[in-house]
């Protein structure tokens, strides 16, 4: 089965120049230095309040975050099931939206143990946040949707639906025999 995309074929050859292969894209390149720094300051954050404030006081104060994240959690998957089945029950789209996604998110980050991503995850759970980081999410999926329309991926896409003459749309697969 094929997609109608080309398959990229690379020099197996150690000798290829790097110019042949496609460049390691920003996240590959940044997201271990990302995760390394995150890890550093949130362990120097703990030892800071832990120096300040005691030990005890930091495992209560992890342990609130990992409780506080579960109840988050937990209520955001209770009300993103309750919006589906509202949704299943009208025989509508679920509606878009509401912050589930997000306040889960925020929830999680409350779960991890750290002072850092807690406080990133009670940030996430402001509703001017969740809508200013939903806004941003929904335009920058959009931008990515639409450059992948015009590439050829997105075309392989289109080339693997049927439109019949009624109007309605037979899904398929394309298959070539190489003989």
């Amino acid at each position: 089965m094929t997609t109608g995309a080309p398959i990229p074929t690379y020099p197996a050859s150690a000798s290829a120049s790097a110019s042949t292969r496609p460049r390691r894209s920003r996240l590959r390149t940044f997201l271990p230095l990302g995760l390394a720094a995150w890890l550093v300051l949130e362990i120097w954050l703990l030892s800071v309040v832990a120096g300040a404030a005691g030990g005890f006081t930091v495992f209560l104060l992890l342990l609130a975050g990992f409780l506080l994240g579960s109840v988050v959690i937990k209520r955001a998957g209770r009300r993103a099931f309750q919006n589906l089945n509202e949704a299943l029950q009208r025989g509508t789209a679920p509606t878009r939206g509401g912050g589930n996604g997000l306040m889960m998110l925020g929830g999680l980050l409350l779960m991890i143990p750290g002072l850092a991503s807690d406080a990133l995850g009670l940030l996430l759970l402001l509703p001017p946040v969740q809508k200013a980081v939903g806004a941003y999410a929904e335009r920058t999926v959009d931008r990515k949707l639409r450059e992948a329309g015009s590439s050829p991926l997105g075309d392989a896409f289109q080339q693997a639906r049927i439109h019949r003459p009624d109007g309605k749309v037979v899904q398929g697969e394309v298959i070539r025999d190489e003989q």
